[in-house]
């Protein structure tokens, strides 16, 4: 996930656009489709069918799966399920040592006593408090002698709140964001821009981290806020990838409320509100120190599991060694008790859907009309928990990853949100034009050749508060520099809920999408240059 260089006049052009394409395109309608046989696309993609769509996805979806948690029971019989598959249809196992796994190791860790004390008050994890098990080191049992109030906890040329001070082994509390006047303009960009230091925390916690610092205090503006979006991080055991060895990059850290943080200032509220005042008119940086008594438990465990990422390979032709990925992934949110989170759309939709595309290749194998670059239908685990599968697939490649010319990836597309709830005939485009123009231009030409959907490209502006363009499975392929392509149908009510159930399921639209995603993915495979990268990598 580092960055590449290319043309500087592409760069300049993104740099001038300020974002990417977020518009929404409709086809010609009065330009009829092509539906003649004897275009082998088409022959092929009549080969997806809402009736075979339907009866994986009543497999994949049931109870029997338990929500396909990854490393859990549900999700080891999806995977053998998706293997037994592409067994039937003719897949070969070739250059995966005889299996069509791809096995991947998780650290399951999960907090067996996460306990906080400020002066004798007991505060409760989850709820005054959060702290993620995965980022922390094991630390039994904390009690500092002092806490350095150290402002925004910023080491920048243009402001830092280190600068002459020895923080080495000792604990800090600071405030998120970055220091602006009253005027709104950042002390550190000199405009109303603001800087990384209030977009990622983890800079902070990185270079805490680098000075020595034993445990960061975060004061959260909305600690219940941040534990409603991370609730599935913090609430199961997280996973991450690894094999029961555990180093963070990060400076231990905490995130608490306003209540603890003022527990935690006592007497010092005076001399901080004085600091506010003159960082506010000089951006003065701060370090107070504090002396609340402070008793902190953090026990964890971390268990290793076995996953699978499932692989059927399709040969090339001339040119095989070139490699198109057609990803989904096949894992969902498992199981709370007695309630089974299903993942119908979830994304047993995109699931099927590549298994589909998958016997739509073969096919073309066995009248020997098989594509020219090899083909991978990748199914993986893991992404709930973090992209997981795909960024352990994208580290590890079976087949050398610069010969990856591309990644279609199908999350989420057996529903239909509000915004069409009058018209299924949609899918929102996400990356098509951020590493290839090639790509994009594809994809269009594509859909008003064989499709005729509207495509909407909402979601794929740069400044998308969702960011959906870093959440799924085909961004650990963009993050190495390989063009993506993400197809998603938004989110609904259903969406991460026991709810999200095979009967709501939109077979007929799924159908349609299925051949417009092969139609696309046969034009990458056959066409005679690979496509051409002339984007910029973006962090995530």
């Amino acid at each position: 996930m580092r960055y590449l260089l290319f043309l500087l006049l592409v760069l300049t052009h993104f740099t001038l656009a300020g974002q990417y394409i977020s518009n929404v395109t409709t086809p010609d309608t009065s330009v009829p489709v092509v539906t003649d046989t004897a275009d082998i696309s088409v022959l092929l993609a009549n080969t997806i069918t809402s009736e075979d769509l339907s009866a994986h996805l009543t497999v994949l979806a049931s109870d029997e799966y338990e929500g396909r948690e990854t490393g859990e029971r549900g999700n080891n019989l999806a995977a053998s399920y998706i293997a037994q598959y592409f067994q039937s249809i003719g897949l070969p196992k070739k250059g995966m040592e005889n299996t069509y796994f791809q096995n991947v190791a998780f650290n399951k860790t999960q907090w067996t006593k996460n306990d906080l004390k400020v002066n004798a008050k007991g505060f409760k994890h989850l709820w005054d408090y959060l702290c993620f098990p995965t980022l922390n080191e094991h630390n039994s049992y904390y009690t500092p002698e002092e806490i350095i109030f150290l402002g925004f906890g910023i080491d920048d040329e243009n402001y830092s709140d280190y600068k002459g001070n020895n923080l080495k082994g000792k604990a800090i509390m600071i405030n998120e964001g970055e220091p602006v006047n009253k005027q709104g303009t950042s002390f550190l960009t000199k405009s109303a821009d603001v800087s990384e230091w209030s977009t990622d925390i983890y800079k902070k916690l990185k270079v805490a981290k680098d000075h020595g610092v034993e445990h960061v205090f975060v004061i959260s503006d909305d600690v219940k806020k941040f534990l409603g979006e991370n609730r599935k991080y913090l609430v199961s055991p997280s996973l991450e990838l690894g094999d029961g060895q555990h180093k963070s990059a990060f400076a231990n850290h905490t995130y608490i409320s306003s209540a603890i943080a003022r527990e935690m200032i006592g007497k010092k509220a005076r001399k901080i509100r004085r600091w506010r005042k003159k960082n506010t008119k000089k951006g003065k940086a701060c370090d107070i120190k504090l002396t609340p008594q402070i008793e902190y438990i953090m026990d964890k465990n971390i268990d290793v599991i076995a996953g699978k990422n499932v692989v059927g390979f399709i040969e090339g032709t001339d040119k095989k060694n070139e490699v198109v990925i057609i990803s989904a992934h096949y894992d969902h949110l498992g199981k709370r008790g007695n309630d089974v989170y299903n993942g119908a759309d979830d994304n047993g939709s995109g699931t099927s859907t590549v298994l589909e595309i998958a016997e739509a290749f073969q096919k073309a194998k066995d009248l020997g009309q098989g594509p020219r670059r090899s083909v991978m239908c990748l199914l993986v685990t893991g992404e709930e928990k973090g992209l997981l599968g795909s960024k352990f697939y994208s580290e590890n490649p079976m087949y050398p990853i610069e010969n990856t010319v591309v990644n279609v990836n199908i999350d989420m597309v057996g529903r239909v949100d509000k915004k069409y709830e009058n018209n299924p005939n949609y899918i929102y485009v996400i990356g098509s034009d951020r590493l290839s123009t090639d790509l994009h231009k594809i994809n269009e030409n594509i859909n008003q050749k064989y499709s005729q959907l509207t495509l909407d490209y909402k979601y794929n502006d740069e400044n998308d508060p969702n960011r959906y363009y870093y959440r799924s499975d085909h961004y650990s392929f963009a993050s190495k520099g390989i063009p993506a392509i993400f197809f998603f149908n938004g989110t609904h009510e259903d969406y991460h809920r026991t709810s999200d159930t095979v009967e709501k399921i939109n077979f007929q639209k799924m159908e349609k999408l299925g051949r417009h995603f092969f139609h696309t993915a046969w034009e990458l495979a056959n066409r005679a240059e690979r496509i051409v990268v002339d984007g910029v990598v973006e962090e995530g």
